[in-house]
């Protein structure tokens, strides 16, 4: 479901819009101005209607947010014009992803290098205790493969080791990662401002409007246009009256002329 578009509102902000209609919706139980939900209208409908009117219900907190948007985008300008910040930021991110990129290809391949030479010494090694007379560096070669064991082993623990702290620091990053929290107190504020009229003089009012409106009944789809379940927000559209038919005032005396045709006739009847 999408929502019809607001002549004032954002395409980032539109989502906004409706988790605050979704949330009013979902705590309505809690209002006793919204117990009548589900007599008439059930939440769905509500929802419906309420996109449907989407550009009266956010006009009328449209000066919290023409407030909210200009300083989110006087903030987004200091941001930019700022020298160095973007670079700053850009540059340390590419930096931590080349470190963070470096040390997965050694905990990954530091593993399969140490057991690949593992194995070799130590088959290497062992065909050559079997042969006759035995080379003296047989010995040799399986010391070299235990010890690439030995690293194996001790990868393998850092690699896991490494995921481990990598998988904490993650999840420690996305809960403390909040929408409000990146935004400075101003911005954050007049978001919350933006919210609040929105949600107390746009969207209830219009959840208790359409509640109260005899007119919505049951079962029926939420019709659009004047005298169907739109609730009545205040704005009434003058009435227009077609002119009266013709049978509610007189006709036009009018009479056509009576035309008759010359007599004609052969010529014995020609005219004296």
């Amino acid at each position: 479901m999408h929502m019809t578009s607001a002549p004032h509102l954002l395409t980032e902000d539109r989502p906004e819009f409706e988790r605050l209609l979704d949330e009013a919706l979902r705590t309505a139980h809690e209002r006793p101005e919204l117990a009548t939900l589900g007599e008439r209208l059930n939440a769905e409908q509500l929802r419906t209607m309420a996109l449907g009117a989407s550009a009266l219900l956010t006009a009328a907190a449209a000066a919290e947010y023409d407030h909210y948007v200009k300083l989110r985008e006087e903030r987004r300008d200091e941001v930019l014009s700022t020298p160095g910040t973007a670079a700053e930021e850009n540059y340390g991110g590419q930096g931590s992803a080349a470190g963070a990129g470096v040390s997965a290809v050694v905990a990954v391949l530091a593993p399969v290098l140490a057991g690949t030479a593992m194995l070799i010494f130590l088959l290497v090694g062992y065909i050559l205790k079997m042969v006759e007379p035995e080379p003296a560096f047989a010995e040799t070669m399986l010391t070299a493969g235990w010890l690439f064991g030995a690293l194996t082993a001790v990868a393998l623990l850092c690699a896991v080791v490494g995921l481990l702290v990598t998988a904490v620091r993650n999840s420690a990053t996305e809960v403390a990662a909040d929408e409000d929290g990146a935004m400075p107190d101003e911005v954050a504020q007049a978001r919350e401002a933006w919210r609040y009229a929105l949600l107390e003089r746009g969207i209830m009012p219009f959840l208790r409007a359409a509640l109260a409106d005899p007119n919505a009944g049951p079962g029926l789809p939420p019709p659009r246009g004047r005298g169907g379940r739109m609730p009545n927000l205040g704005y009434t559209a003058p009435d227009f009256t077609s002119p009266g038919s013709p049978s509610e005032g007189p006709r036009p005396g009018y009479t056509p002329p009576d035309f008759t045709s010359p007599d004609f006739g052969g010529p014995e009847h020609r005219p004296d």
